[in-house]
């Protein structure tokens, strides 16, 4: 009985999937833990700004020192990548089968640039975080080589501050933080309306949320390449 309820349950959920409500609901749970891990991925990098130059090492430092924790949360995070994508490609497709030629006119009702962006600028963003890890977390990039404290653990600090002294790379980095801005606006904004959060007292107040979280994010990441640049942020 057990095995014959398990695999009606494993039936529920793949037909509850494969309709669009589904996926929705996906792109929404995975979307609450990006979201999450951008805003203390943030809260962590602009501890680079303390008056103590060792405060982001010895922050990274103990992040390294929950090995478990820490590869628990990137493997959640990696599925939740491959879900929100492969969701969202999966929604994508089904609106162009259902609608093969585009309305002549667009009344966009939170859609806007940012909804418009949304095909292109994921794939962007996905593209800058291979880059940013190959950058920043196994030093791949031959001509961004990475440093290393006294005792052999990484210099964040110096890696940071080294990378984005190359101009390429700050402003590769500048734009990826303003595809996101527009990306998580009209993300977080989607999110609520597939978690039936929609109602004409709170709508305005869930998009200025929105707008105000994603520029956070955005001007807060952006604030460091430009504090590089203009040598607020320079090598000890």
């Amino acid at each position: 009985m057990s095995a014959i309820a398990t695999s009606s349950e494993l039936n529920r959920s793949i037909g509850f999937y494969d309709a669009t409500i589904g996926k929705k609901a996906v792109m929404a749970v995975t979307g609450v833990i990006l979201f999450g891990y951008v805003l203390g991925h943030l809260i962590g990098n602009l501890q680079i700004y303390s008056p103590n130059p060792e405060q982001i090492n010895n922050y990274a430092r103990f992040l390294h020192s929950h090995g478990v924790l820490l590869w628990g949360v990137r493997i959640l995070l990696l599925a939740s990548v491959v879900l929100h994508i492969t969701a969202a490609t999966q929604l994508w497709l089904l609106k162009q089968r259902a609608r093969p030629q585009g309305y002549v006119k667009k009344n966009d009702i939170p859609t806007s640039y940012a909804a418009r962006t949304m095909v292109w600028s994921g794939p962007i963003i996905a593209a800058f975080v291979i880059f940013h890890i190959l950058h920043l977390t196994t030093g791949s990039i031959g001509a961004l080589p990475l440093h290393s404290l006294p005792g052999g653990e990484m210099d964040v600090r110096t890696n940071v501050i080294a990378g984005f002294q190359h101009p390429a790379v700050a402003l590769f980095y500048i734009f990826a933080m303003a595809l996101l801005c527009l990306h998580l606006y009209h993300g977080l904004w989607s999110m609520f309306q597939s978690l039936g959060i929609n109602h004409p007292r709170y709508t305005p107040i869930l998009k200025r949320f929105a707008a105000a979280f994603a520029w956070f994010i955005a001007l807060g990441n952006i604030s460091i390449p430009l504090s590089v640049l203009f040598g607020v942020l320079k090598l000890k």
